[in-house]
């Protein structure tokens, strides 16, 4: 199947997908709720039970399809940052080191025809042919000026630019004059110095060749150091007599002798000799005189002389016919064009496979003589060893004659032979072509299906290379060649160390069509590999290519956003391609394809959104003029609706995009330097704060991806208006009068005086003119009345404040200030502030590293750390910020006043000692504009910093501290891995699904027909050494292993398999923030492999894999899943559920709304107003139906939810009627009826609601008087549990019936245990598992079923 095809079946099926969850979205923001909820349960209904009964049908709503939180994203987002395409190292081995060109040729032909050298006795008949003449056929003098004519012509076949000087039976004087005119005329190119020595001796032991005097009637000897000395280097040496390896002897222990006494490097030298140091050459008549000379000059003619006399063909072919091949060399559509194709071919792949790659390099891909000659090297080396003879060479290769690959040229010639004596006699004969090319890449087919990095590199891959250059093969070569890259890095190493590049780079000046997508596919590859072809590609004009791909529509949008990615690449960090990029209308273009694609246009492939996104913020990454474009193109408004896209890649991707838009060399001209550019320069910090607003709506995103990029952007804003945040920041810890200072040690104890941490939902609705005329928060606006209170350091006063006190300081410390009000308002840089505090506390570490060093650049732990001690001295510039990008606290562990984690909010808090007002202004007012330098990280320069130099200078030094971006270095990993084929893992994990699907539904059966049940069985009871007892506790469904977690947030993982005593499996802790309490574990995927959701009483959620490993517990993602809470609030008391069936997370506490999120997405996706004053207390998800979920509320009241419906609310009552208490657990009922529900509350009363027939409970339990603690209401079974603080667990039936009474009696002791502090069944199975307040936990069965 052509690649084209294969990427078109994928990419149609992922478009379709793609319409599908866009339809999704849209039904689910639109509200006509029932759309997506139909598609959840007919999805339910046809998993892999699909053709079964009804009943199976209703019990596969009780195994949900969805999975979440399993994308390449999940995978180690906290474990490390990923590089991306690397320019460097290991990546560009593969480039041939310098081009290499053979610039002279000397030949030196010692012949004396006639006259035979003393050392050798012909045979007879003997081989007499040089250069395929017959030296006695013709006078002696004219014989060899016709073989010198003839070995030159030869030569010149394979180097045709190369000058070339002949030397006919010189003296050595005249060698001595060729040798420097040859390496005066190459310079520093490489000399071929080619001897025969037929006529001569043959060389001496002491390394001499032998040359004549002026009368012929001596032989002088040359020393080859001499010729050495004459020739320098590079040079390429090839010796045609007996006993050549002598020469090579000599030479090699001439080299060894130099560069160990010189310390120069070894010589670039390179040896061709015909034979050993002891043989003679072969006196056959069947071969020429110079046999080692023919075969490397005219190597087709030579093999195939040799082949005929050992093929089938002997007796029918005559020889002659050999000279008389049709056709030209290097026309491969001509019978001795193929040959020779074919030939290179073969020597090639012999080579790339027999050699180590650096020596293949240096010998095939350096030099086109040197690599023609060194094929038809291996040539020679098969001809001559059937004669007893071995051509060597230095640097020696290892034997080739017996490779296999010789067979496969032995065929081809014999098909092009068979057709011969046809295509001689009639010229107009059609000449077949040979099948060699089309069964090499069938080989190589064959391969692709089979190999694997770990098994031995396809053979062919130097052959695929050479197909590329036909026209008839191309299409599916290239096909082939796709389907190999994609095999992962090591592949794209492996071609292009074989030489793939120029070609491929060539074929981008090729206009077919049907090459497109694969040449994109093929970059796509490479540039995932090695980024430093974008040099290359700039150069050579490749970039157009890609970008008219990337604006064609008959493309698919995953084909275009490979397109994106390959420009990306070519601009990332590479001014010349954004230059070119630019120039070619890059920046129109990815705007023009993120704007409004209409709903079902498959256009909106994620894939390509993300692609044009990271394409746009690498473009005008550090690059003004790039910049200024892009907001004359309106990018700004372009990119901001795609913050809410339902991928968190995407709107990760657009945050980059908006965030490289902020200019951060120009913190000078932004204090009002530059008059010229003022208008401009208003136009941009108006774009800027646009900017800014829509980043701070998603600064609290649910995925950690996107939260990064926030945190990235906000630190270069932070670099660019440093010094207004500074101020601000300094404000933020000034104490404001007497009075107010009084009540500060107060003030740092309420938490709630502090506005919400997280202010993305309320920013929302900030539009323009909710910021008053001033620029500070009018108090209409949501952000004043959500719970700024007038203490608070963002009141008014704060603000007149830090406008007359520190903005306004006129000219200090050499810096101009502006003085007219710029239009970016403090209410913006306070929000800003807030964002940063926010996430330097972010429940991901990650994040909240880089949030920390964000604050670092606006001097927050400075502000903080200094006022203490500023008694009027002066702050040493050695003081300024000390942040370190390490994970750790860096430099604000020492003043971790700054952010005293309480209860996820920021304390201010006072100098102990409260100095003179004054003073303590001129201190502040030191620290900020002392510390506004953009040279942040030179502290030990003086105050003169040279602030009003340009803003681009400082540039590199300054912008090394801020905080990286990782989206585009992560999105690149992307298309390293494969992509035309999924990884075939999919079957084992279909099948341990369809096993577990199977397990469940017995169990289920099993658990609705269970008799009565009293679960007095103790089958397990351990001391969990937690310090503060159980908080919250779970069954594994599938294993037997139980997880529980304490108040302190440590989470401890048990089996409970064998012995009464559980055995720890890991323990770790859920995070390393002072503030603690965890509010529930759920189980993520539970039919799959299974994530553990641990939601802390402050709303954070933190999602680990791999939790049962010791120590190899890893966080998959976190998120703060509730915002903006009610005033004067303590503490959150989070409340949070799970629903596998939509995916949804369901989160509120004390705040008068319910966030919904969608974990799929990541994304906020509603909330839910709870439409009571009272905050919740209880929260329970329907395990069947997605969308339903309960809430119990303080003040005893229960309402059931239906999020599909448009008023959400589906109907309240208020069952706890005899004492109004808080509702302390909620549940529904067993079955797939979705109104019935348990609740029960804190006096102690279990009310069986059925709430859509009846307001008033149906039924009630009077289970403990005043002391109920938890409940558990089985999802399958008709059983609930209620545990109390009196120690004792009851176990009712669905009709209230009092089943059975647990007294923790522990078997040593009867002793009662503490109060009962959680409870939870197995999900399939009739278990209990309770915990107490005292460390201790038990999992209590039925009677009858026996210890596990």
């Amino acid at each position: 199947m052509a690649l084209g095809d294969l990427m078109a079946s994928r990419f149609s099926q992922s478009s379709v997908v793609v319409v599908s969850s866009q339809l999704d979205d849209c039904a689910s923001s639109h509200d006509d709720g029932d759309l997506s909820s139909q598609r959840r349960e007919s999805e339910t209904a046809s998993s892999s039970y699909g053709n079964a009964t009804a009943t199976t049908a209703t019990s596969l709503a009780y195994l949900p399809q969805t999975t979440v939180l399993c994308e390449l994203r999940h995978d180690a987002f906290e474990a490390c940052v990923p590089t991306g395409p690397s320019d460097s190292g290991l990546v560009s081995k593969w480039r041939p080191k310098d081009r290499m060109k053979t610039g002279c040729v000397a030949l030196v032909l010692c012949l004396n025809i006639s006259v035979d050298p003393p050392d050798v006795i012909k045979i007879s008949p003997c081989a007499r042919m040089e250069c395929w003449i017959d030296p006695f056929a013709m006078a002696p003098q004219k014989a060899l000026e016709t073989i010198g004519k003839t070995l030159s012509q030869q030569y010149e076949r394979w180097q045709p630019r190369a000058r070339y000087k002949f030397q006919l039976d010189p003296t050595v004087e005249e060698v001595k004059k060729l040798c420097n005119t040859c390496r005066k005329c190459a310079k520093s190119e490489r000399v071929l110095f080619h001897y025969n020595g037929h006529g001569v001796p043959k060389p001496t032991a002491n390394g001499e060749i032998w040359l004549f005097n002026k009368s012929y009637t001596q032989y002088i000897p040359l020393p080859i150091s001499d010729l050495d000395s004459w020739l320098k280097t590079p040079s390429i040496y090839v010796f045609d007599c007996s006993a050549a390896g002598m020469i090579v002897n000599s030479f090699i222990e001439l080299h060894d002798w130099s560069s160990s006494s010189s310390s120069g490097s070894a010589k670039d030298c390179i040896l061709l000799a015909a034979c050993e140091a002891h043989e003679t050459l072969p006196q056959s008549a069947e071969f020429p005189a110079d046999v080692f000379t023919s075969c490397l000059t005219t190597p087709i003619k030579m093999a195939l002389r040799w082949f005929c006399t050992r093929s089938l063909l002997h007796e029918s072919l005559d020889y002659s016919l050999i000279d008389k091949i049709p056709g030209r060399q290097n026309d491969r559509k001509t019978l001795l064009g193929e040959l020779n194709w074919i030939f290179t071919a073969v020597t090639d792949t012999i080579a790339w496979n027999v050699l180590p790659h650096d020596l293949f390099q240096r010998l095939f891909r350096q030099d086109l003589l040197v690599a023609s000659l060194f094929r038809n090297f291996l040539l020679a080396e098969r001809i001559m060893r059937s004669a007893n003879c071995s051509p060597i060479s230095h640097p020696q290769l290892p034997p080739t004659h017996q490779h296999h690959m010789w067979d496969a040229w032995d065929m081809a010639a014999e098909i092009c032979l068979s057709q011969l004596p046809v295509l001689v006699e009639d010229p107009n004969a059609e000449f077949q072509p040979s099948p060699f090319f089309t069964e090499q890449l069938t080989a190589f087919e064959v391969w692709l299906d089979h190999g694997s990095e770990n098994k031995k590199p396809p053979e062919q891959l130097p052959i695929v290379l050479q197909v590329l250059l036909s026209q008839c093969h191309r299409f599916r070569a290239l096909v082939l060649l796709g389907r190999f890259l994609d095999m992962g890095p090591w592949a794209v190493d492996l071609a292009l160390s074989v030489g793939i590049f120029p070609y491929v780079l060539k074929l981008l000046q090729t206009m077919t069509p049907e090459l497109r997508h694969i040449l994109v596919f093929i970059w796509t590859k490479i540039l995932a590999l090695d980024k430093s072809c974008q040099v290359d590609l700039v150069k050579d004009g490749g970039h157009t290519y890609f970008i008219r791909f990337l604006d064609s529509t008959e493309a698919y949008p995953e084909q275009r956003a490979m397109a994106a990615f390959v420009l990306a690449v070519i601009v990332d960090g590479h001014r010349r391609g954004q230059e070119a990029c630019i120039e070619a209308g890059l920046i129109n273009i990815c705007l023009k394809h993120l704007q409004g694609p209409t709903l079902n246009d498959t256009q909106t492939e994620p894939l390509f959104l993300q692609w044009l996104c990271l394409c746009l913020g690498k473009l005008w990454e550090d690059f003004t003029e790039a910049q200024i474009f892009g907001l004359q193109a309106h990018a700004p408004a372009i990119c901001a609706p795609l913050l809410s896209e339902p991928q968190p890649e995407v709107r990760a991707s657009a945050v980059f995009a908006l965030g490289t838009l902020l200019d951060v060399g120009s913190g000078s001209c932004r204090d009002g330097v530059g008059g010229e550019e003022e208008y401009d320069d208003d136009e941009k910090i108006r774009a800027e704060i646009s900017i800014i607003r829509s980043l701070l709506s998603v600064a609290s995103d649910g995925s950690p991806l996107v939260r990064a990029e926030v945190a990235v952007a906000l630190g270069r804003f932070a670099f660019g208006h440093n010094k207004h945040l500074k101020s601000i920041a300094a404000a933020y810890w000034k104490p404001q009068s007497n009075s107010l200072l009084n009540s500060f040690p107060s003030l740092a104890h309420i938490k709630g005086c502090v506005v919400s941490t997280q202010i993305g939902p309320l920013l929302r609705g900030t539009n323009d003119n909710s910021l008053g005329r001033d620029g500070r928060v009018s108090t209409s606006s949501p952000l004043a009345s959500s719970g700024i209170m007038h203490g608070s350091p963002l009141s008014d006063d704060l603000s007149h404040h830090s406008d007359s006190g520190i903005l306004n300081d006129g000219v200090s410390n050499g810096v101009v200030n502006h003085s007219t009000p710029k239009p970016l308002d403090n209410a913006m840089y306070s929000q800003c502030v807030l964002a940063m505090c926010t996430l330097a506390k972010d429940p991901s570490p990650r994040i909240a590293s880089i949030g920390r060093r964000v604050l670092a650049i606006i001097g927050i732990e400075q502000v903080v750390a200094k006022p203490v001690k500023s008694t009027g001295n002066s702050v040493r510039p050695g003081e300024s910020i000390t942040a370190t990008p390490t994970p750790s606290f860096g430099g604000l562990a020492r003043s971790s006043s700054w952010l005293d984690m309480n209860g996820g909010h920021m304390p201010f808090r006072t100098p102990p000692v409260s100095p003179p007002r004054p003073n303590h202004l001129t201190g502040i007012r030191r620290v900020c504009s002392l510390d506004f330098r953009p040279h942040l990280m030179s502290p030990d320069s003086g105050l003169a910093d040279p602030l009003l130099g340009s803003g681009g200078t400082s540039g590199a030094s300054e912008c090394s501290f801020l905080p990286q971006s990782a989206i585009y270095n992560w999105g690149c990993g992307h298309f390293s891995k494969p992509l035309l084929f999924v990884a075939d893992d999919s079957k084992e994990v279909l099948s341990r699904r369809e096993e577990r699907e199977k397990f469940s539904l017995e169990h289920i059966a099993k658990c609705q027909h269970s008799s009565v049940s009293k679960l007095n069985n103790q089958i397990a009871s351990w001391d969990t050494k937690f310090e503060t007892g159980t908080k919250t506790i779970l069954l594994k469904p599938f294993s037997p292993i139980v997880v529980g977690a304490d108040e302190n947030e440590q989470i401890r993982v048990w089996n409970y398999q064998e012995q009464k005593e559980a055995t720890l499996l890991n323990s770790f802790d859920n995070h390393d923030f002072p503030d603690k309490g965890i509010s529930k574990l759920c189980l993520v995927n539970e039919l799959d492999d299974s994530l553990l959701l641990a939601a802390s009483s402050d709303g954070n959620i933190r999602i680990w894999k791999d939790y049962t490993l010791k120590g190899q517990q890893k966080l998959v993602t976190a998120f703060s899943s509730i915002q903006g809470h009610k005033p004067g609030v303590r503490s959150l008391n989070a409340v949070v559920d799970w629903q596998q069936q939509s995916g949804y997370l369901y989160a509120s506490g004390e705040l008068s709304s319910i966030m919904l999120w969608d974990l799929d997405k990541e994304q906020l996706i509603n909330s839910i107003p709870s439409s009571s004053d009272c905050s919740i207390s209880a929260l329970s998800a329907s395990q069947v139906h997605g969308g339903h979920f309960a809430a119990g509320f303080v003040d005893g009241s229960v309402r059931l939810y239906d999020v599909r419906t448009p008023e959400m609310l589906v109907c309240s009552t208020q069952p706890h009627t005899q004492k109004v208490e808080r509702v302390v657990g909620i549940g529904f009922q067993p079955g797939l009826d979705p109104s019935k529900i348990v609740s029960a509350s804190q006096a102690g009363d279990i009310q069986f609601l059925d709430i859509r027939n009846d307001r008033d409970a149906y039924l009630t339990i009077e289970a403990h008087r005043g002391s109920l603690t938890a409940l558990a209401v089985h999802r399958h079974a008709p059983i609930i549990a209620s545990g109390s603080a009196k120690q004792l667990i009851k176990v009712f039936s669905l009709e209230g019936e009092q089943l059975g009474t647990i007294r923790y009696y522990p078997s040593f002791m009867a002793q009662k245990i503490g109060p009962v502090s959680s409870l939870a069944f197995h999900p399939y199975e009739v278990l209990l598992a309770a915990g107490a307040a005292d460390a201790c936990a038990s999992i209590y069965a039925d009677d009858n079923s026996q210890a596990r």
